[in-house]
């Protein structure tokens, strides 16, 4: 059993809309990179309940909604097709910005001996920054792919990257990773 896993996290069609257009097939080829090495795949993805019953209106991001955003029939909100789970990936629904939100995570982490997480995903500055902090404070090991992170601002994603996560993770690109995984086996 790997003690890694990838997470890609909000790779919903509605947050890809939101991304250059060179970051999807960096996301496929993560995705393809994990499967070709055995590496386990966690597909996390934002679902609020409908009326978003869940969401507290003082919420700044997800309070500001419309209430079919990001709901179990919101078509926006499914994983996007070329990087949707494989039969027996796990996917993990939260209710917030951090991975480990209003979910199980955590217990799907610890059962599987996963201690080291590849995070990739859309925002940076949202799921990407709150998981890898509280993953930090939680002690896994983590690598951030930098080049399958996107946000809609690119000098936040760069300070983010070069800065605050090069402090507590490894920052790699998806085909250094893959280098990586290739130089272990």
């Amino acid at each position: 059993m790997s003690s890694t896993a990838l997470l890609l996290m909000d790779l919903q069609s509605s947050n890809l809309a939101h991304t250059p257009d060179d970051f999807l097939p960096r996301a496929v080829h993560a995705l393809g990179t994990a499967r070709a090495a055995g590496v386990p795949v966690i597909h996390v993805a934002l679902r609020l309940r409908r009326g978003h019953t869940d969401v507290h209106p003082r919420n700044k991001i997800f309070g500001a909604l419309p209430h079919h955003l990001f709901t179990e029939d919101d078509p926006g909100a499914a994983i996007h097709p070329d990087v949707a789970p494989a039969e027996g990936e796990i996917v993990v629904h939260k209710n917030r910005v951090s991975a480990f939100a209003g979910n199980n995570l955590r217990q799907i982490l610890d059962a599987q001996g996963i201690d080291h997480l590849v995070l990739s995903g859309i925002a940076t500055g949202g799921i990407v920054l709150s998981t890898t902090l509280q993953a930090f404070d939680l002690d896994y090991r983590i690598t951030v792919l930098s080049d399958v992170c996107a946000d809609p601002d690119p000098a936040l994603h760069e300070t983010l990257v070069g800065g605050l996560f090069a402090k507590r993770c490894e920052v790699t690109t998806v085909e250094e990773w893959g280098k990586a995984l290739n130089a272990a086996s």
